[in-house]
């Protein structure tokens, strides 16, 4: 786990559903990233695995609200309903600005608070350096199209990238992936 921000965590786990089959079959490994901001009130957590200690125990002392950059991100969401007593909520309602990212419901967040775009699998770093995946592009728009409606990213403030898949990377980043 790393703090990327004062009040905004980073970390890694095992996807919940990762089999050794899917080793064979995925070209994504079995860690991926999840996300949690504190504002003082509510703890925010970000298409969430099991969270390390201290995110937990925030947790604890916490509104614990979810949101997901895209429904299949869910990962361990029902469990943290349970535990918690976490509400998953639109990212409207949490309070950040979605745009939408590689297919219809897959969003990339803007989180002002932080200049940051939490980005489901619009933007990944499969061990190369943040990229738009055109491979994963292929619901019935060309990559080159979906790639276009993304260039107005550009135009935010975003100092950090928060990818689902991956390291958070710096602005330099997003810009190459935009390219």
């Amino acid at each position: 786990m790393e703090e990327l921000r004062p009040g905004l965590w980073w970390w890694e786990a095992v996807h919940p559903e990762w089999t050794d089959e899917d080793a064979e079959t995925q070209d994504w490994g079995p860690e991926v990233s999840s996300y949690a901001i504190d504002d003082g009130t509510r703890l925010v957590l970000i298409d969430p695995t099991e969270p390390p200690s201290p995110v937990a125990e925030l947790a604890g002392e916490r509104e614990v609200v979810i949101v997901l950059t895209c429904s299949w991100h869910a990962r361990d969401t029902p469990a943290l309903v349970e535990r918690y007593g976490a509400t998953v909520q639109s990212p409207q309602a949490a309070g950040f600005e979605a745009f939408p990212g590689l297919e219809p419901e897959d969003f990339v967040l803007w989180i002002a608070r932080h200049q940051a775009l939490a980005a489901g699998d619009t933007f990944i770093d499969r061990g190369n350096g943040l990229e738009f995946p055109r491979d994963w592009a292929n619901k019935g728009v060309p990559a080159e199209e979906i790639l276009a409606t993304l260039q107005h990213l550009r135009e935010l403030p975003v100092e950090l990238v928060l990818p689902t898949h991956g390291k958070p990377a710096e602005r330099a980043a997003l810009e190459r992936a935009l390219a």
